[in-house]
């Protein structure tokens, strides 16, 4: 088993993204709100790269999307396969990131 979790910066896919999750069998998944450290420091007036990160940044970036999942071997690829056709190719700018992380034990997870 694995840990996916998925930091979405585009999250206007979030909805699409989630129904054909579940279309493909994906069983749950658990969805907060979060802020990336570029976001963060834009906010920062004390920053001293606050001025290199305004001609960069957006000041009215929304918040990123940080889905977390346990799933098998074959829920991963199902994962990412959906991700990469929903959300696109995640090496581009401002799409996001995703990673997995070995899980040792689980409880509670329906079958």
């Amino acid at each position: 088993m694995k840990l996916l979790i998925l930091v979405l910066n585009n999250v206007s896919k979030l909805d699409n993204l989630m129904v054909e999750l579940a279309n493909q069998g994906v069983k749950g998944a658990t969805i907060i709100n979060s802020t990336g450290m570029a976001h963060s420091l834009y906010n920062h007036q004390e920053s001293k790269l606050m001025n290199s990160l305004k001609a960069l940044l957006d000041p009215d970036l929304p918040d990123n999307k940080t889905i977390f999942t346990v799933v098998d071997d074959e829920q991963e690829a199902i994962f990412v396969k959906v991700v990469e056709e929903v959300i696109g190719d995640l090496s581009k700018p401002n799409t996001g990131i995703m990673f997995t992380l070995p899980v040792s034990d689980v409880k509670g997870l329906s079958k």
